[in-house]
């Protein structure tokens, strides 16, 4: 078969049936994943031609990164319990309550800012699973928790883990092209000046798109979760918001430019959560109204998982808050130590246990067990322990929680990542068809209906590799001499449209299956998958359209283009919007569904 569109059909069906399930069924991700990877297995077969072989080895890499993931929830978990069941928790929320008691200002704290940081540092979905279980501690409804958790995972992360979106996912994925190689020389740089300008690209693109993100967090925080389902709650407080991102972006930039790719999230997350606390405990742009869920009996119950962390004994010691912050002071310093410094660096990740040429088909993958963020987060739950001088039956109680809440995502996550694997690597390599891989054959579809105006769809491709791969830098790996190629072929700086991948493979990230998967069981909100994808999903479509604007006006320039209509389009767009919200809240009857 030689069709194209028919081909990318086809290979869009596992995930529109799984988007389907999910949010249009709101089906149990344990259930709609297995469906799906029933679906993917068979277009591989039968379409790709695929061998059975093949199809196997990929399942079994799937399943062996599924298990590092499953390390890293237990990670989550454990530390949350730890901490919860001896009482640094109670003290930890004392003190945001310092600050603010209002919820959106400590979704914007610490999910924006705190996240941020925690995404620079370490990356690879390791923001939810610290945030999401902050948050839930004190006083989230576990869904909330977890949808700040996904929607920060947008902005911050192409500088994810110190900088391997760039350093990895668009070095590697450009590297060996000769075009690449003769676009370097004409631009007089060395590849990795090449690679660090592509980065810089992509933080301003990142500043002009993100500097929303924390406003709709809010908005989305009052109007799905608040009392009275008002949207405007969360427009009030428009200068914090703004500050708050201007407060983080700003200094990423100026990071990108003159220290390259590695620490644009890092130290923007924390210069900003300096700033902002600073600023706030002193009363700056806080709001003067005070925005709370309500009591938690009047919530819905699709709102709550099984985790209660305010159910546990009381506590006789007091923590003080240094102490009650000590193990993520400890998680925050390793992440750091471990992706910076290049000997402690190294050191951890030739601790290895390698999985070579499964099956014989060429496959390989690994599995770093120190190097993990979930060892990390082990460390911290055992700092934990003793620094709060937590007894024998604390600490059997926090690994009962922790292992009961890490059984109901497994199946679930068994399924979605040989899923995606399946659909990686379905390429020429392992099958008889001469085919792309199913994203690539998506992508090349997409590009032969857009022509010219493909950098307005680049950032969607993007987000198509984070969506299936939940990884900002498998997706520019996957994609990036994709963009490159387009881009060279319509005429336009091909860079560009590689920064554009880059920006939509971050805002894809929030849709992520196994994202949301894995960080909804750190809270223990299990079979809710398709409620959460429903929300995060706009955070993915703002992401993306603005993010295509933005690259065609990087490249074109403003004038009589289809980037300044779109561009205005779009503004029009927002204010209606924001005036359309201003006026709206949900009936009672529809909060009830």
């Amino acid at each position: 078969m030689d069709n194209l569109a028919v081909l990318s059909l086809l290979a869009l069906l596992p995930l529109l049936l799984v988007g389907v399930l999910l949010a249009g069924f709101r089906w149990p991700a344990k259930y709609a994943m297995p469906v799906g990877y029933l679906a993917v297995v068979a277009v591989a077969l039968t379409v790709w031609q695929m061998s059975p072989a093949g199809v196997l080895a990929a399942s079994i890499e799937g399943l062996i990164v599924a298990l590092t993931l499953l390390y890293i929830v237990f990670g989550a978990l454990l530390l949350l319990s730890a901490l919860t069941v001896g009482g640094a928790m109670t003290t930890i929320r004392a003190g945001f309550d310092n600050i603010s008691t209002d919820r959106r200002v400590q979704a914007i704290i610490i999910g924006w800012l705190f996240g941020s940081f925690i995404e620079g540092a370490s990356g690879f979905g390791t923001t939810a699973a610290v945030v999401a279980p902050l948050l839930l501690a004190m006083g989230f409804p576990a869904m909330a928790a977890v949808m700040v958790g996904l929607i920060v995972q947008s902005a911050p992360v192409s500088f994810g883990a110190v900088g391997t979106p760039i350093l990895v996912g668009v070095a590697e994925g450009l590297g060996g092209d000769p075009a690449v190689a003769e676009r370097v020389r004409v631009l007089g740089l060395t590849m990795p000046e090449f690679v660090s300008s592509i980065g810089f690209q992509v933080a301003l693109m990142h500043a002009m798109v993100g500097v929303l993100i924390p406003l709709i967090l809010v908005c989305m925080l009052t109007g799905v979760f608040g009392p009275e389902r008002r949207f405007r709650d969360g427009l009030r407080i428009w200068p914090f918001a703004v500050y708050a991102s201007l407060a983080m972006t700003v200094p990423s930039v100026i990071v990108a430019r003159f220290l390259g790719p590695e620490f644009p999230s890092l130290f923007g997350g924390l210069i900003g959560l300096v700033l902002v606390m600073f600023t706030s405990s002193r009363g700056f742009l806080m709001p003067r109204d005070t925005f709370d869920f309500g009591p938690s009996s009047r919530w819905s119950p699709r709102w709550t998982g099984n985790l209660d962390p305010e159910n546990v004994p009381p506590v006789s010691r007091k923590i003080g808050l240094v102490h009650a912050w000590g193990p993520y002071a400890l998680l925050a310093g390793t992440l750091v130590l471990s992706r910076v410094v290049a000997p402690v660096k190294d050191f951890l990740l030739n601790l290895s246990v390698p999985f070579e040429n499964i099956l014989g088909t060429g496959v390989s993958t690994s599995i770093e067990p120190f190097y993990s963020p979930a060892f990390l987060l082990i460390l911290a739950a055992v700092f934990a322990f003793l620094l709060h001088r937590m007894n024998r039956s604390q600490v059997l109680r926090s690994l009962q929680v922790s292992a009961r809440q890490l059984a109901g995502t497994a199946v679930a996550l068994l399924f979605a990542v040989p899923l995606v694997r399946v659909l990686i690597q379905s390429g020429p390599d392992l099958n008889d068809s001469g085919l792309g891989s199913m994203p690539v054959t998506l992508a090349e579809g997409a590009a032969a209906i857009s022509g010219g105006a493909w950098p307005l769809l680049a950032p969607w491709i993007g987000a198509l590799g984070a969506f299936v791969a939940g990884s900002n830098t498998i997706s520019n790996l996957t994609f990036s001499q994709f963009q490159f190629s387009t881009g060279a072929r319509i005429g336009v700086p091909p860079e560009l449209v590689v920064a554009a991948q880059a920006v939509g493979g971050a805002g894809g990230n929030p849709i992520s299956i196994h994202n949301i998967v894995a960080a909804s069981a750190t809270v223990g909100l299990l079979g809710r998958e398709g409620d959460l994808l429903r929300k995060t999903i706009i955070v993915t479509t703002y992401y993306c359209l603005a993010g295509g604007i933005v690259a065609y006006l990087f490249i074109h320039g403003l004038g009589f283009n289809a980037g300044t209509i779109m561009l205005v389009l779009f503004l029009g767009g927002l204010a209606l919007l924001a005036r359309w919200l201003m006026r709206h809240h949900v009936p009672m009857a529809e909060r009830r569904a």
